[in-house]
């Protein structure tokens, strides 16, 4: 098989979770453990960072990888879903895996995917795995697919452990409480490995520390604290104080929806744990990584300016968390009149989401082009009865052309609700990157 048809194979014949939903889901790493010792264990042959949460793992993830590979560091980098092209899962100093890999991994390991019928995502982990392994990277930044402690990436034992944040997403699979879901979270919390929190609330924050009781749990906004933010020349600088020392550092970051200020206060406690372990990273290289994230490991949706008059922004916040985090970014820009281009996918609380949108915007309800995702004219449903009104497109582009036309310069036109509807953006990603 060639790339194309080896990608074809993976996404037709393995259950796919970000395609078809529930039907993917293994609530066990039995899979994952037997693919890993087939392969001779890959997982214990690289250092590795973990990190979970409901929202702000793949910034965090990035951001990470992005001052590892600043500080000279030979740096892999697993994440997902992918947006277009399926290696963008799997990095090193934010080079995709080869095509070739992809094509002979799969090849090798199809008698075993035969007999023991792994999911896309098993299949995915120890893929990964092995091509860090195979490459002999120095550390590998690992983020969690769903949940954490059942989760198939779930056999590392890493440098430090990083929870983000929790909210109410996959409550299907993770549970309907806060507390519940961030039980599942603090399940990559492991013995004797530092572990970072990014933000806690008092409902999780019990729940984090009965989990570490094991290990030393540090909570970032307890070690940092931000002083302010403001946007300058496309980049959001964070004004972030040391609780500990006094001191004051001002960083500017190429990720620049105002949310990530929290996720840089779980980023820098997680660097200052690294370097207590050895790993050289000095100041400088903490400073550049923030800033030349986009370019040192190829994030792309997270409040990505996609055009100009009108400003037109694509962001992949998909639950009420996200969507939250997402509209109080949305009020920092000055706009005359708000356009949202807007599709979900089946298995989220669409209902919690619609109740967050505002009345006054004008919507462009669409799709993903996936099995998954909520048709468009019964998402529009069930937003008019939340108050919510606009027209139905067939495809995001349509939806956004159609937005970019009926828009004035001074609007703000935005694109939410999927990760699976940005990836289908035209241009999303570069043809050069691909």
């Amino acid at each position: 098989m060639n790339y194309d048809q080896t990608t074809e194979y993976l996404f037709t014949q393995l259950p796919m979770f970000s395609r078809v939903g529930a039907a993917a889901y293994k609530a066990d790493l039995t899979n994952t453990i037997a693919l890993c010792e087939a392969l001779g264990n890959p997982q214990h042959q690289f250092k590795s960072i973990h990190i979970a949460g409901t929202n702000g793992k793949g910034s965090t993830s990035h951001m990470l990888a992005s001052i590892l590979q600043t500080a000279g560091y030979k740096t892999g980098l697993y994440t997902s879903p992918h947006l277009v092209d399926f290696r963008e899962r799997i990095k090193i100093d934010g080079n995709y895996c080869s095509k070739d890999f992809v094509v002979d991994f799969t090849e090798k390991i199809k008698p075993l995917i035969e007999a023991i019928q792994p999911s896309f995502f098993e299949i995915t982990v120890a893929m990964a795995f092995s091509y860090f392994a195979a490459q002999k990277v120095d550390i590998a930044v690992i983020e969690v697919g769903l949940g954490g402690r059942l989760d198939s990436t779930n056999i590392i034992t890493p440098e430090v452990s990083i929870i983000t944040n929790i909210g109410l997403d996959h409550t299907q699979f993770l549970g309907d409480t806060i507390p519940l879901i961030a039980g599942e979270k603090a399940g990559i919390i492991k013995k004797d490995v530092p572990c970072v929190i990014s933000e806690y609330t008092p409902d999780t924050r019990p729940v984090f520390d009965a989990a570490a009781s094991n290990t030393a749990i540090t909570y970032a906004p307890g070690l940092y604290s931000i002083q302010g933010t403001k946007y300058e020349h496309d980049f959001l600088h964070v004004d972030v104080a040391n609780n500990v020392t006094g001191a004051t550092n001002t960083y500017q970051l190429d990720l620049n929806g105002s949310y990530q200020a929290k996720n840089v206060l779980g980023v820098l406690t997680a660097v200052g744990i690294l370097q207590s372990k050895g790993w050289e990273i000095a100041n400088e290289n903490i400073a550049t990584g923030l800033s030349h994230v986009k370019i040192n490991t190829g994030l792309y949706g997270r409040w990505q300016v996609i055009g100009n008059n009108p400003t037109t922004v694509v962001d992949v916040a998909h639950n009420v968390a996200g969507i939250q985090t997402l509209l109080a970014q949305i009020a920092l820009i000055q706009n005359t009149h708000l356009h949202l281009v807007f599709g979900m996918v089946k298995d989220k609380d669409i209902d919690s989401v619609l109740a967050l949108l505002p009345t006054h915007a004008t919507y462009y309800f669409t799709k993903a082009q996936i099995e998954r995702a909520i048709d468009a004219h019964e998402l529009q449903e069930k937003a008019t009865a939340h108050g919510l009104t606009g027209n139905v497109y067939a495809h995001v582009n349509e939806a956004i052309s159609a937005a970019q036309k009926q828009a004035s310069a001074t609007d703000l036109i935005v694109v939410c609700g999927s990760v699976f509807l940005v990836g289908e953006i035209k241009g999303i990603i570069p043809s050069t990157v691909l």
